[in-house]
């Protein structure tokens, strides 16, 4: 058994990574507040 620390794999895109989590960090905020604006506009139209 090796008690190295693996420090991550010299092939990972980490850059490619990082795009990929900036993406997804947007799609899920901008996904929250439009469904938050669709929310507040339904309470408005049963009112």
């Amino acid at each position: 058994m090796s008690d190295s620390i693996d420090l991550g794999n010299s092939d990972m895109d980490y850059a490619a990574h990082e795009e990929t989590y900036v993406r997804f960090t947007h799609l899920v905020k901008y996904g929250a507040v439009t469904v938050v604006a669709i929310l507040i506009i339904l309470a408005f139209i049963t009112l």
